[in-house]
C-alpha cells in the first residue's frame, strides 16, 4: 500500500509540473540571459549589503538598485559612489563587465565553440564504431540471418539433402539446412531480413479447419501484420491518424477479409474493404488509400489542436513571432525539387561555390542561407563555421580586454598626473578612478566615482577624446571596429599556401558573419550601422550647439570647449551615460530630445541584428501556415489586386524594407507599455512628493529617468542639492519599479532566440534551411502560375 500512496500523492505534483512546463518559458537563450542577470544581481545585492561600512549604511534597495544599474549598464545611482568603500566599488567595477554585450557574447562563442567540437568528436566516434561494426560482420552470416535465409528459400522446389517437414494438404516443403536459390528477388530478401527477430507461433483457425496449417511464410505473414496492426493504432496518441487492420481467416488463404479503419480527430471512422484479390500470401501487407481520402497533419513544434497552447512568456524575443521555430514541419528531411536551368536565379538564389571554400552545387539566398547541399557539403560548411567561431574565440576576448587595459593605463595615467585634485577631493586614488572611468566608458554604463561625473574634465581635451572613442568601441561602433579587424588581417596576410586555410576563414567571416557572430554585419549593413551612427551623433552634436544659443550655462564654457563638450555629450547620451555640463541647466528642447535619442539608442544595432538573421522569416512568423501568403509580388500588379491582398490581410511584399517595418512596430510595442506602465507607477507612488515640489517632480523628470534607465543610458536630470541621479529621492517601491525597468530594458537589444549566432549546432538548423528553401521555391512556383 505504500507505495500507492506513494504514487498517488505525487500525482498532483506532476500536474504542477506539467503545467508549469507548458507555461514557463523555454530554455533558449533568452531565457538564460535573463536568469544569469537576475541571479548575478541578486547575490551581489546581498554580497554589497553585507559588507558595508559601517553596517547596513548601504540599505538593500540601494544596494539592489546600483548592483542592476552596474549589471545592466544604466548608470544611474542613488548615492554617491565616492561615500562607497573600495571592495562595493570594485564590485561595481566587475559586475559592469560581468554585465558586458561583449563578455555575454564572447561567452556565448566560446559555448557554440565546444559545441561544435563535441558534435565532431561524436562523429568521429561513430565513424570508428561503424568500421569496427564493418569488420566484425564481414567474417560470417549471424545466425538470425541464417534463419530467415533458409525461410525466405522454403519454396524452392529442387531436392537438397536434408530434413523435411511436410505440411498436410499442401505439396510446399520446408528443407532445413537449405541455402536456397541464389537467384531469388533481392527485395524478398530484405523483407525476410527485416523480419527475422518475428517469433513464428502457429495460429489458431476459428472455422474448425484443424487440417489445414498454414506454411512458415503465412505464419510470418500473419504474425507481421499482427505487429503492423498493433504499432499502426498505437503511433497516433492524439487521434490525429489512427489506422486498425483487422482480419478473418476463412477456409482458403486468398478468401480472408481486411478492415481498415480510419478513425479521424472528431472520432468519426472510415471502413475500407480493399480488393482482396490483391492480397498476397507471404508477401508484405501495402495499404493504399483512394485518391480521395483526406489527411490531417501537424507541425512537429506545435503538436495536435488538444495540446496546442500558448505560453504565459514565449521568451522569443522582440520581434520575434510568439511560436518562432527552427523545427521543421515534418520528421523526415524535407525533399527538394530538382531545380531547371529555366529557373530565374533570383528565384532561388544565386550558385553557393561563388560564395564558399569549396566547390558546392548548392544555392545561396539572402543572409546567406545555403540550401540544395548535400550531407557531404553541409558538414563541409559546418568546418568553415567552426573555424570561423574559432577565430572569434579569442579576436573578441583580446578586443575586451585590450581596450579596457589600454584605456585604464591612458586614463589612470593621465588623472594621476594632470588632475588629481579632482579624485583627491572625493578621498579616491587618481589612477583608480581614471580606471574607473575606461572601463564605465568602454561598457557604456556612465558610472563615474567622481561626485561632478565628467563635468570635472570639461576643459580636459585628451580625457574626452579618450572616452570618446572608448564609447564609440564599446557599443553602436563594435561592429564597425570588429569588421574592420577581420578585413585588416585578410588583406595583411600573405597569399600563399601556408597562409590559405586563414584566408579562406577571413573571407568566410567577412560573407557570412552572421552564421557565426550576433555583432558582426555584412558590408551592406556595416555601412549602414556606420551612416545611421554619423547621423544620430550629428544630430545631436547640432541640437547641441544651436539650441544652447545664449544658454549661459553653456555659452560660460571656454573658447573651443563648448564644441569639444558638445560633440562628447552627443557620443554620451545615446549610451555612454555620462554628462559634461548639468542636463537641468540645457534647454527644454534639448532635453526632449535626449529622451528621444536614449530611446532609440538600441535601435541601429539591434535593427541590423534582425535584419541579418539567418532565420529571419522564421523569426517573424512568415513561414507558419499561411497559405495566401506572398512575397516578392511584382510592382506590374493592379492596383485593386494590391488593395484586395491588403483588405485580405496578406501582405505583398518581403522586402528588406518590410522587414526593417516589422521589427521597428515589434520594438516600438515592446517598449511603450513597459514604459507607460512604469510612469504611471511610479508618479502613483511619487504623488505626494510631486504635490510639494512639483517643479522637481515633475512628470518630465519622471519620464526622462524611466527612459534614461530602460534605454540603459544613465543620463538623469539629478536633484538640485545633490550629486547622485534624480530617482535616488524616490521610494523604496519606485527604485524596485525602476530596477525592473531596468533589467527589461538591458534585454531589448537582444537577438531573437532562433538567431542562428546564438544556436548550437544540430542537424535540425540545416534541415530548416532547406525547408525555407522549399517553401520560398513552392510559393514562388505557385505565384508564378497565378501571375
Amino acid at each position: 500500500m505504500w507505495p500507492l500512496n506513494l504514487s498517488f500523492g505525487f500525482g498532483p505534483l506532476r500536474r504542477i509540473a506539467r503545467t508549469l512546463h507548458r507555461n514557463l518559458p523555454p530554455l533558449n537563450f533568452i531565457t538564460l540571459h535573463y536568469i544569469y542577470f537576475v541571479g548575478t544581481c541578486l547575490i551581489s545585492a546581498v554580497i554589497f549589503w553585507g559588507v558595508s561600512t559601517p553596517p547596513r549604511r548601504v540599505s538593500f534597495t540601494d544596494s539592489l538598485f546600483l548592483t542592476i544599474s552596474a549589471m545592466t549598464l544604466a548608470g544611474l545611482n542613488t548615492i554617491n559612489l565616492s561615500t562607497l568603500n573600495t571592495f562595493q566599488q570594485f564590485m561595481l567595477f566587475a559586475l559592469i563587465m560581468l554585465g558586458s554585450a561583449i563578455f555575454v557574447s564572447s561567452f556565448v562563442v566560446h559555448v557554440r565553440k565546444k559545441a561544435f567540437e563535441k558534435k565532431f568528436k561524436y562523429i568521429i566516434e561513430k565513424q570508428r564504431q561503424d568500421r569496427g561494426r564493418m569488420k566484425s560482420s564481414r567474417g560470417s552470416l549471424s545466425l538470425v540471418r541464417r534463419l530467415s535465409m533458409s525461410f525466405a528459400r522454403s519454396d524452392n522446389r529442387t531436392s537438397v539433402p536434408g530434413n523435411v517437414i511436410k505440411e498436410p494438404g499442401n505439396d510446399q516443403t520446408l528443407k532445413e539446412g537449405s541455402m536456397g536459390n541464389p537467384d531469388e528477388p533481392t527485395n524478398q530478401k530484405q523483407t525476410q531480413d527485416e523480419n527475422s527477430d518475428i517469433n513464428f507461433e502457429k495460429p489458431r483457425l476459428e472455422d474448425g479447419d484443424s487440417a489445414r496449417e498454414p506454411s512458415p511464410n503465412q505464419m510470418l505473414s500473419a504474425t507481421k501484420s499482427e505487429h503492423e496492426s498493433k504499432r499502426n493504432s498505437a503511433e497516433a496518441p492524439d487521434g490525429s491518424l489512427a489506422i486498425e487492420v483487422t482480419r478473418s481467416a476463412d477456409e482458403e488463404p486468398r478468401g480472408r477479409t481486411r478492415t481498415i479503419r480510419y478513425q479521424s480527430e472528431n472520432g468519426n471512422s472510415i471502413h475500407l474493404n480493399p480488393d482482396e484479390s490483391a492480397i498476397d500470401d507471404g508477401g508484405p501487407e501495402h495499404i493504399t488509400f483512394g485518391p480521395n481520402t483526406y489527411f490531417r497533419t501537424f507541425s512537429t513544434d506545435t503538436g495536435s489542436p488538444r495540446h496546442r497552447h500558448s505560453r504565459f512568456l514565449s521568451m522569443q524575443g522582440v520581434g520575434a513571432h510568439s511560436n518562432a521555430s527552427v523545427r521543421v514541419r515534418s520528421g523526415s528531411r524535407p525533399s527538394l525539387p530538382d531545380l531547371t536551368p529555366t529557373m530565374v536565379p533570383s528565384t532561388v538564389g544565386d550558385r553557393a561555390r561563388k560564395y564558399l571554400p569549396f566547390p558546392s552545387s548548392g544555392y545561396i539566398s539572402r543572409n546567406s542561407q545555403f540550401h540544395h547541399l548535400s550531407s557531404a557539403e553541409r558538414e563541409q560548411l559546418g568546418g568553415c563555421e567552426y573555424r570561423a567561431i574559432q577565430f572569434l574565440a579569442w579576436v573578441v576576448p583580446i578586443y575586451f580586454f585590450l581596450w579596457q587595459f589600454l584605456g585604464c593605463l591612458g586614463l589612470g595615467a593621465y588623472v594621476a598626473n594632470e588632475r588629481p585634485n579632482s579624485s583627491r577631493e572625493n578621498g579616491l586614488n587618481p589612477w583608480w578612478v581614471g580606471s574607473f572611468n575606461a572601463v564605465s566608458a568602454f561598457n557604456n554604463s556612465g558610472m563615474s566615482l567622481l561626485d561632478a561625473n565628467m563635468t570635472a574634465y570639461q576643459t580636459s581635451v585628451y580625457m574626452l577624446i579618450t572616452m570618446s572613442l572608448l564609447i564609440l568601441a564599446g557599443n553602436t561602433c563594435y561592429p564597425i571596429f570588429l569588421r574592420l579587424i577581420v578585413w585588416t588581417l585578410f588583406k595583411l596576410m600573405p597569399d600563399n599556401e601556408y597562409w590559405c586555410e586563414s584566408r579562406k576563414t577571413l573571407r568566410f567571416l567577412l560573407d557570412h558573419p552572421r552564421r557565426c557572430y550576433t555583432n558582426l554585419f555584412p558590408s551592406q549593413h556595416t555601412w549602414w550601422l556606420l551612416i545611421a551612427v554619423i547621423c544620430l551623433n550629428g544630430v545631436d552634436w547640432a541640437a547641441f550647439e544651436i539650441l544652447n544659443i545664449g544658454n549661459k550655462a553653456i555659452t560660460s564654457l571656454p573658447a573651443g570647449f563648448e564644441v569639444l563638450d558638445g560633440l562628447f555629450q552627443a557620443f554620451a547620451v545615446r549610451s555612454g551615460g555620462f554628462y559634461v555640463v548639468n542636463i537641468s541647466t540645457v534647454r527644454i528642447s534639448l532635453q526632449v530630445l535626449y529622451v528621444v535619442m536614449m530611446y532609440i539608442s538600441v535601435y541601429p544595432v539591434v535593427i541590423t541584428i534582425r535584419n541579418s538573421n539567418v532565420y529571419e522569416e522564421r523569426s517573424l512568423g512568415i513561414y507558419a501556415d499561411d497559405p495566401g501568403y506572398a512575397a516578392n509580388v511584382p510592382s506590374s500588379l493592379p492596383f485593386l489586386q494590391k488593395l484586395r491582398g491588403k483588405i485580405a490581410g496578406r501582405p505583398f511584399e518581403q522586402t528588406k524594407s518590410y522587414f526593417v517595418r516589422q521589427q521597428l512596430r515589434a520594438q516600438l510595442a515592446h517598449d511603450a507599455w513597459w514604459i507607460v506602465l512604469a510612469i504611471f507607477l511610479i508618479m502613483v507612488i511619487e504623488g505626494s512628493q510631486f504635490e510639494a515640489n512639483p517643479a522637481v517632480f515633475s512628470v518630465f523628470n519622471v519620464i526622462f529617468e524611466v527612459v534614461s534607465g530602460y534605454g540603459c543610458v544613465g543620463i538623469s536630470v539629478g536633484l538640485p542639492n545633490e550629486a547622485y541621479s534624480f530617482c535616488g529621492a524616490w521610494h523604496t517601491l519606485s527604485k524596485l519599479v525602476l530596477c525592473a525597468v531596468m533589467i527589461r530594458g538591458r534585454h531589448r537589444g537582444l537577438p531573437v532566440a532562433i538567431d542562428k549566432a546564438v544556436l548550437l549546432p544540430t542537424e535540425t538548423l540545416h534541415m530548416a534551411e532547406e525547408e525555407d528553401a522549399q517553401i520560398r521555391l513552392e510559393r514562388t512556383i505557385s505565384r508564378g502560375r497565378v501571375v
